[in-house]
């Protein structure tokens, strides 16, 4: 199993060699250093660190700078681990994006959209109310509870609150094309975040 870290940079359209077009989601992919390696005998689970996000050494404290140069790896924002990924990597290593090919089924993860404090027509699908004859209910939630018994709401109704910024995982992609010379991966189909936001890609094995 391959996994890169990416920044989604946006979508567009492609034509292939065939003619057809594809809507794709443009992936800058690493190149992420291996920074670490995770073992069972020492660490109790198996998985494999990558860094990604070139920076400067001022935006990270000493043992960041301090765990990266163990690694022989520059200043990065983000470090993340792939657990069960290790296989025949070693700290010191690069993954790019040659460790995808064209064809092949992925999934990535991602934080989805903050859309704030949202009720529960736009956050759940709920049918607005009567906006007749005097109702008052047009975009309220209804009736959430019995009366004597159970005396209580139950809990995971589902109501107004936060939507979205979560983690969110879509499964079933292809990757389309990709560009070893700007590791660049096209993806079909729409990817998890904003414009700029980084993502998680593994192949779906």
């Amino acid at each position: 199993m391959a996994a890169i870290l990416a920044k989604k940079l946006g979508m567009t359209q492609v034509f292939l060699q065939d003619g057809r077009l594809e809507r794709v989601t443009v992936l800058q992919a690493g190149p992420c250093p291996v920074t670490a390696i995770r073992s069972h005998e020492r660490d109790g689970y198996e998985a494999v660190q990558l860094a990604f996000g070139a920076t400067r050494e001022k935006h990270l404290n000493k043992p960041e700078l301090g765990h990266l140069r163990k690694a022989d790896a520059g200043p990065h924002k983000h470090l993340v681990e792939f657990r069960d990924e290790a296989g025949e990597l070693q700290v010191g290593e690069t993954v790019t994006v040659e460790a995808f090919n064209p064809g092949d089924k992925v999934k990535i993860s991602g934080t989805s959209k903050g859309k704030g404090f949202q009720g529960t027509v736009k956050r759940h699908g709920f049918a607005r109310g009567p906006v007749t004859h005097g109702s008052h209910n047009v975009r309220a939630p209804g009736s959430i509870g019995a009366a004597a018994y159970p005396a209580r709401v139950f809990k995971g109704i589902r109501g107004p609150g936060q939507m979205g910024n979560k983690r969110v995982t879509q499964k079933g992609l292809e990757v389309v094309l990709v560009d070893r010379d700007d590791d660049l991966l096209m993806v079909r189909g729409s990817v998890p975040g904003p414009r700029n936001g980084v993502v998680e890609v593994r192949t779906d094995a």
